[in-house]
């Protein structure tokens, strides 16, 4: 299967994400940078619905990508439509109007360092076996060791981890959020964090992607000025 960011990404992404497909009974992959060195973002989805499954989650703000984060262990929902999601109701309620019938999150670190998260989707439902699980928390490991390389080397060069992320012009790119979040939290005079719920929240309220939000904010036909409410 290409990978939906082949056209921007480079051989380094494509292998990141394809290994996951080539060795597990999966149909799609996402991996995103997830950790505090850069701003969260995805390096690489195997198709659209992988990349959609990842931007819900980061629109929404829960999900399994977030309980993995936040647990540092493996989620496993090999039946994820026949299961009550308490921690994440939205996005379970959003999973229903696509073909997912299973997901697999595994977080990305290394020690006590948070590298990323790769998140795999199934058409089918069914548990990985203990061979599968293996074989994930190797390749997990190995994607770790291989986005933090990427990242020294980078602040090595140029002082910054951007070129870890997605390119500026990959569909697969969140660097107008995280600009947006910024011109978000000068207008309101509010934490990084807040400024990010805003943007949820209005793109929530008006049933669009924080994306499309924060692309009205970057191009000022959207402001959160106190004078604007």
């Amino acid at each position: 299967m290409a990978e939906w960011s082949s056209s921007d990404g480079g051989v380094e992404d494509t292998a990141l994400c394809a290994h996951f497909l080539s060795c597990l009974p999966v149909d799609g992959a996402a991996v995103s940078v997830f950790g505090g060195a850069v701003p969260e973002t995805v390096v690489c989805a195997t198709d659209s619905l992988a990349a959609r499954l990842d931007e819900l989650q980061f629109d929404l703000g829960e999900g399994p990508r977030w309980e993995a984060a936040r647990t540092r262990l493996p989620v496993l929902e090999p039946r994820i439509r026949e299961a009550a999601h308490p921690l994440w109701p939205i996005f379970s309620s959003a999973l229903m109007d696509t073909a997912v019938e299973a997901l697999y999150v595994f977080p990305l670190t290394l020690g006590a360092l948070d590298v990323g998260i790769v998140e795999l989707y199934s058409r089918t439902p069914g548990v990985l076996d203990r061979t599968d699980r293996a074989k994930a928390l190797v390749l997990a490991n190995e994607t770790a060791w291989n986005l933090l390389d990427r990242l020294l080397r980078v602040q090595e060069s140029t002082g910054n981890g951007d070129a870890v992320a997605a390119p500026r012009t990959s569909p697969l790119s969140r660097r107008e959020i995280h600009q947006a979040t910024g011109m978000v939290l000068v207008q309101m005079n509010v934490t990084p964090t807040d400024a990010l719920l805003v943007l949820r929240a209005h793109a929530f309220s008006q049933g669009k992607t924080v994306r499309t939000i924060a692309g009205e904010v970057v191009a000022r036909s959207l402001q959160f000025s106190p004078e604007n409410d």
